[in-house]
Formats: C-alpha cells, sequence, structure tokens
C-alpha cells in the first residue's frame, strides 16, 4: 500500500510555533511579497469560522474579518521543522518520499510486519510526527487516492481506502484536489463540474481537447491515477555552517564576508569526504522575526571557492531586510570524489558527460524521478498515452 501523511497549512502552524496564541485567533499567513496579487495563504480555524479562506485577496479578508492577524512567512523555520519532521520518519523505519512541505509519501510494505499490520503502522508514522501538528494519513494502492484519503481524514486519524472502492470513493471529493490552474478550475465550473467523479465520467479524449496535457492528468488521476512505486529519498547529510550577528547587519559587504566564512567552514567539513557541491541553501533569520531563505543548484558540481561564491553572493541582493543570523546549508554532494580524465575521448563522450551533467543537475533542482526516459511498451495501440510508458532515469 501507498501512504500519504499530511499536515494541513503547515507553512502557518511553523510560522506559529513561537507564538502559539494566534493558533486559537483569526489568522493568516501574510501574502508573499513576490506575488503580483496579494493573496493570503493558509488561515486558522478561527478565521475560517469568520469567513476568511485561503487563496482570498488581502483587502477583501480584511473586510470580512477586520480582527484578521497577518502572520510572516517564515520559509527558513518551515523547512527546518519539515526536515525534522521527515526524519523522525525515517527512523520510525519509513522510507520517505518528501512530495512538500507537510506532505509525504511512502510505501507500508516493509514495516506492516515491523509494527503488526497496516493501520498500526499508520499509526506509528502519525505519532512520529509529534503533538501540535494535527497530521492525518491515508493509505491506498494508488498515490492520488493515498492524497485524497488523507485530505479527508481527521486530525490524528488515519483512513484506508481499498483499490476496488477508489473511484466510488473520489467521486463526491471537490476538484480543488487535483493539481488543476486555477482557470482550468473556474472552466470546470462554469460547465458544471465541481465533483471528482463528474471530470471522471467524461470521456478522455474529450478532456484533452479541451483542457490539454494537464486536464488529461487531472481525467487520469479522477478515475484513480497509476499505481508507481513511491522511492525514498537518500538520507540527508547535516552540513550547515550559521554565523550569528551580535547586531542587525545590512550592509552588503559585510554580508559578502560572513558568506565568505561560512563556506570556508562547509569546506572544510570532514563530512564532505572531499566531494563537490551541487546544491546549497542560504538561509537568513531577519531583524524583527521572520526568515529567508534561496536554494542554488550548480550547473557543475564544483568545490571550488570562488565559483561558490559566485553563484551563491548574488542571493544577498534578494534579503528584504538586515539580519541578525545567516547559514549556509549543503543540501545535495556530487556522487563521486573527482572525475577520471582520458587522454583521447572517444566521438560523443563530451556531449554525453554534458548531458549526464545536466541530468543531474535538474535533478537536484526538482527532486528524484523528474527525469525520465520513454518506453515504448505497445507500438500498436490505437491510443498514444497507451503507447508508451515513462520510467524514471537512474544514471
Amino acid at each position: 500500500m501507498i501512504a500519504c501523511l499530511v499536515i494541513p497549512g503547515f507553512e502557518l502552524r511553523a510560522a506559529l510555533r513561537e507564538r502559539p496564541r494566534l493558533q486559537l485567533e483569526p489568522a493568516a499567513l501574510a501574502p508573499s511579497g513576490y506575488e503580483s496579487r496579494a493573496l493570503l495563504g493558509s488561515v486558522t480555524a478561527a478565521a475560517e469560522a469568520a469567513g476568511v479562506q485561503p487563496g482570498m485577496r488581502l483587502g477583501e479578508a480584511l473586510a470580512t474579518c477586520p480582527s484578521l492577524q497577518l502572520v510572516d512567512r517564515d520559509p527558513a523555520a518551515a523547512e527546518e521543522a519539515w526536515e525534522q519532521i521527515v526524519r523522525r520518519l525515517e527512523d520510525a523505519g519509513f522510507s520517505v518520499d518528501p512530495a512538500a512541505p507537510g506532505c509525504a509519501y511512502f510505501e507500508t510494505r516493509g514495516v506492516e510486519r515491523l509494527y503488526g499490520g497496516l493501520e498500526p503502522a499508520l499509526k506509528r508514522a502519525l505519532k512520529a510526527v509529534g503533538p501540535g501538528w494535527d497530521a492525518r494519513a491515508g493509505a491506498a494502492r494508488r498515490r492520488f487516492a493515498a492524497l485524497a484519503a488523507a485530505n479527508v481524514a481527521r486530525a490524528g486519524q488515519a483512513l484506508v481506502v481499498s483499490d476496488e472502492r477508489t473511484r466510488e470513493f473520489l467521486a463526491p471529493l471537490p476538484l480543488t484536489l487535483l493539481p488543476l490552474e486555477a482557470d482550468r478550475r473556474q472552466e470546470l465550473e462554469e460547465l458544471g463540474l465541481t465533483k471528482i467523479g463528474e471530470l471522471a465520467g467524461l470521456p478522455g479524449g474529450a478532456v484533452a481537447e479541451r483542457l490539454g496535457p494537464d486536464g488529461r492528468r487531472a481525467w487520469s488521476l479522477a478515475r484513480g491515477g497509476s499505481r508507481r512505486r513511491v522511492r525514498g529519498r537518500k538520507p540527508a547529510a547535516e552540513l550547515l555552517e550559521t554565523l550569528e550577528f551580535p547586531e542587525a547587519v545590512g550592509n552588503e559587504l559585510a554580508l559578502r564576508r560572513s558568506l565568505g566564512i561560512l563556506l570556508d567552514r562547509l569546506l572544510a567539513r570532514p563530512e564532505r569526504g572531499g566531494r563537490a557541491l551541487r546544491k546549497l541553501a542560504l538561509a537568513a533569520r531577519l531583524v524583527g522575526g521572520g526568515s529567508w531563505r534561496r536554494t542554488v543548484t550548480l550547473r557543475d558540481a564544483t568545490a571550488e571557492p570562488a565559483r561558490l561564491r559566485a553563484a551563491i553572493g548574488p542571493k544577498l541582493l534578494d534579503l528584504p531586510a538586515p539580519v541578525v543570523a545567516l547559514t549556509l546549508e549543503i543540501l545535495t554532494l556530487a556522487e563521486s570524489v573527482g572525475s577520471q580524465l582520458e587522454l583521447v575521448q572517444p566521438e560523443g563522450a563530451e556531449l554525453r558527460a554534458h548531458l549526464r551533467e545536466g541530468l543531474r543537475q535538474v535533478r537536484a533542482g526538482t527532486g528524484s524521478g523528474s527525469v525520465c526516459t520513454v518506453v515504448e511498451v505497445a507500438p500498436w495501440s490505437r491510443l498514444p498515452e497507451q503507447r508508451a510508458l515513462l520510467v524514471p532515469r537512474d544514471d
């Protein structure tokens, strides 16, 4: 079985850990400063009871609930809290595939015997998350059905959906569970479709012609989706360095020198084993509360300080306020220590090497399973979608 663990409003819950009083009051995650429209993020139960909904315009939300309190986004705290949750799940024996902060998948086949069955294993996963997160879990034979079950379950509950009841279970659920853009969802609502079952009852060709590839994928998910296996992530190495300042620093020169110190400390860590750096994260704790975080995926893995400073340094210009602490973390290391050179390279070897390096960069930036190979399985089929499969690429 494929299990899905969901924590609704995870980013808001992570930001409110330092302000637990607001959890019982009307509060919402403030709009991001990089969005073109001021739209709210997650909201508390009290705000939802007052009529405030996630994705509502800021002015409309304040008119609906004048006592609404805005909570600044804290991406560094959310990332740290999510990493701790994932590691607790891994310590409990689960091979976790974190899809996004607040949502993770894992297979229960390897742990059912350990905990005495499917439901005890799901309860152990909920217990590993810890108190205060209101996590819920769902399990099914298909990935999307497990996600839908986790969203339907109550806090602290584990809901199991059999494969025979998948279509029946998904039918009454709203279209908001499907990965559709707002315009496409609005188009479906204008056509009178509000439930997953109503979309699943339409001909697949008509949906693909009207909504394109995204609509075809949503239609496939509405009918249960595929039975792809869950690929657990590789255990992350905790390689980070933090520099705290006695007072807030906003000078670019001082920040760049601080970045150089952090980089030298990381490169000197023995845990690195001489391997080059492929993906890094730069985070800062801002003055007055809140945090800031950016990730950098390098085109070519390197351990040269000058190249690393040139790649990470420009991110400091995006800081919205002076900082009181700066953190640099290595997210992904290269697979090998060095590269074996050849006296005479065969024809096309350099192009293939560049292609492999580019694929590694894409995989490091978007996650495992994002790079796939087209494998022909049924070339005689009249349906184009059944002629080939997308298989994750490992090399």
